[in-house]
């Protein structure tokens, strides 16, 4: 079937349920004269109960499976009809989610969990799949990095040794208090990934970048910080920077990379380093969209599912041409090389200081679609570290919301059509049968703290900077 462009005209339904029938008519003639059926039974997913579907998303690379699962014909396959439509930012995309104007959203992981329990906006948001691992880098400005690097130790060649560690921002950042200039770095959201990975990394290097106070009405979030962190839309992140309006940012592809090839900033650090093998993104519906379309919404992951292997199929060989898709104005819109650079297993810091990354974006490989109840209770354990969950709550209470917004038992639907139909192998994916969806205790971050999702309190409780117990603001 030929791929309809983002904003073409799709086939009328009364032609496409005219070809649906007919090719429903053929398949049916075909069953009933071949001897060669396999008996193995199955349930199969049903009709799509609603065909026509907008999904939206930010120009940043991590929305791939949706733009890949659109231009391979994956959602055709699954007799879904989609118009994919960027976003101007974080919010206007989740109110477009809540208001039905969106079908469904490329989202930051944290968005959902904030939804549904009522910071921000109050809504009950779903997610049966999980976009990627990895994808995010901090960047700083080049007098910033000046100012850093003679401190940070070398390697034999001269280049720095990785991970840095922000305690080598300290004293820049003193250097700016001293002279009554508060140190200013952006964030895409509240809620993003971006906010909690950037206040991870300067607490493990021990500056502290603020509370949240939303019982007395603040939500800056900039309570007693030593580092003012502010929302910018990530498209806006390099110009922001070369304006001088922040010191450095935390953002996904490709806006690390743009600060590089543009020669205003250097990335410091990118989230695999922070925490090894991160959750990043997920896609996003509303409850109320799940339970009115349950084969819609298989059929949605199912297609997602096929795009995010396909992305990683043959260690990336699809890379390439990924990149030459999301570098086409209505997905990302940045240059090919751009993108290429972190997309195709390599990342470049300080200019001419490339590096191999072969995991810096992650698309399917390590079970990374599957939606561990365990990454949402570490997005609510940093909620909760920085004010944005004023009180205590009990481990359980981590635990129903995480079941509440997090939806393996979609995901396990989807997977297993695929499997019954030969497009996917049953090694592929989590063991269904005795999976838990709470990931085995996480070492691999920059502090060397451990998590375990099932004992949210006690992580918090190993923390020097931020809440935990009874701590208010």
């Amino acid at each position: 079937m030929k791929t309809i462009k983002p904003g073409s005209l799709l086939p009328s339904k009364p032609r496409r349920n005219l070809l649906k029938k007919s090719m429903l008519a053929l398949a049916s003639c075909a069953l009933m004269s071949s001897t060669l059926i396999s008996t193995a039974a199955r349930a199969e997913v049903g009709e799509p109960e609603k065909e026509d579907l907008k999904f939206g998303f930010i120009k940043l690379t991590d929305m791939a499976p949706l733009a890949i699962a659109y231009e391979k014909g994956f959602f055709e396959d699954e007799e879904l009809y989609v118009t994919l439509e960027a976003q101007a930012n974080w919010k206007v995309l989740l109110d477009g989610v809540i208001d039905g104007r969106l079908d469904g959203a490329h989202m930051l992981a944290g968005q959902p969990l904030a939804a549904t329990i009522g910071y921000g906006t109050k809504a009950h948001i779903v997610t049966p799949f999980s976009m990627d691992l990895n994808g995010n880098g901090i960047t700083v400005s080049n007098d910033v990095w000046k100012k850093m690097k003679p401190n940070i130790p070398k390697q034999a060649d001269g280049k720095p040794v990785h991970p840095i560690s922000a305690k080598y921002l300290k004293p820049v950042v003193e250097e700016y208090k001293d002279e009554g200039k508060p140190f200013k770095m952006g964030m895409v959201f509240p809620v993003s990934t971006h906010n909690y990975e950037l206040r991870y990394w300067l607490a493990a290097g021990g500056l502290n970048p603020g509370y949240y106070a939303p019982a007395k009405g603040d939500t800056s979030g900039t309570l007693d910080a030593d580092v003012l962190l502010s929302v910018t839309p990530p498209p806006q992140m390099p110009a922001t920077l070369e304006a001088g309006t922040i010191y450095g940012y935390c953002v996904g592809e490709p806006w690390n990379q743009q600060a590089v090839f543009k020669g205003i900033g250097v990335p410091v650090i990118t989230d695999y380093e922070i925490w090894k093998d991160n959750p990043e993104k997920v896609f996003g519906m509303s409850k109320e969209f799940t339970d009115k379309y349950p084969n819609t919404t298989i059929r949605i992951v199912k297609a997602l599912l096929r795009a995010a292997k396909w992305l990683d199929d043959n260690n990336d060989a699809n890379r390439p041409e990924a990149v030459k898709i999301l570098s086409q104005s209505n997905y990302v819109g940045a240059d090919y090389d751009v993108i290429a650079n972190s997309m195709t297993g390599t990342f470049e810091y300080e200019k001419g200081d490339k590096r191999e990354l072969p995991d810096f974006n992650v698309f399917f490989r390590y079970n990374a679609t599957f939606p561990y109840y365990s990454d949402a209770v570490w997005y609510l354990s940093q909620m909760r570290r920085w004010g944005q969950i004023a009180d205590y709550k009990p481990d359980s209470w981590f635990d129903k919301v995480a079941k509440s917004v997090y939806r393996p038992d979609i995901y396990a639907k989807a997977a297993k059509e695929l499997i019954a139909e030969g497009k996917m192998k049953a090694s592929e994916f989590p063991d269904f049968a005795t999976e838990t969806g709470y990931r085995k205790p996480q070492t691999e971050f920059i502090d060397g703290i451990t998590f375990d999702g099932t004992k949210p309190n006690e992580y918090l409780k190993k923390f020097p900077i931020g809440l935990k117990g009874k701590d208010k603001i």
